[in-house]
C-alpha cells in the first residue's frame, strides 16, 4: 500500500521533530557534567597534554593533569559577577534542553497545523 504525497511528508517531520527532541536528551547529561566542573572551584582534566601551554591560557599542567580554576559557586563571599556567572551556568542547562525541544515539538505542530 503506497501512501500519498502528503503522508510521507507527515511522517517526515514527525521523525525530524522526534530526532530533535532526542538529540537534547542526549545531549543534557554531558552539558550538566560541563556545568558541574564549571561551578567547582577547581576542575581536573585528565588527559595528556602534548606541547605547551601558550600564554594568556588560564589552565596549568600538573604532573599531566590539566587544571583549570572553576567559578566556585560554593562560596559565599565570591563577587557579584562571579555569583552572576554561577547564575548564568545554573540556568544554562534548562534554557538549552527547553530551546531543542521546543524547536522539536514547533517541527511536529507546524506540520499538524499547516498540512
Amino acid at each position: 500500500m503506497a501512501m500519498n504525497n502528503q503522508a510521507q511528508v507527515f511522517f517526515y517531520t514527525l521523525m525530524l521533530g522526534i530526532l530533535v527532541i532526542m538529540l537534547a536528551l542526549s545531549l543534557a547529561g554531558p552539558l550538566k557534567d560541563t556545568i558541574d566542573d564549571v561551578r567547582n572551584s577547581t576542575q581536573n582534566v585528565n588527559r595528556s597534554y602534548e606541547g605547551e601551554i601558550s600564554e594568556g591560557v588560564p589552565a596549568g599542567m600538573i604532573n599531566g593533569t590539566i587544571t583549570t580554576q572553576g567559578l566556585d559557586c560554593a562560596n559565599t563571599s565570591i563577587s557579584d559577577f562571579d555569583k552572576a556567572g554561577c547564575l548564568v551556568s545554573d540556568i544554562s542547562l534548562f534554557f538549552f534542553i527547553a530551546g531543542i525541544i521546543f524547536i522539536g515539538g514547533s517541527i511536529i505542530t507546524a506540520r499538524l497545523i499547516f498540512s
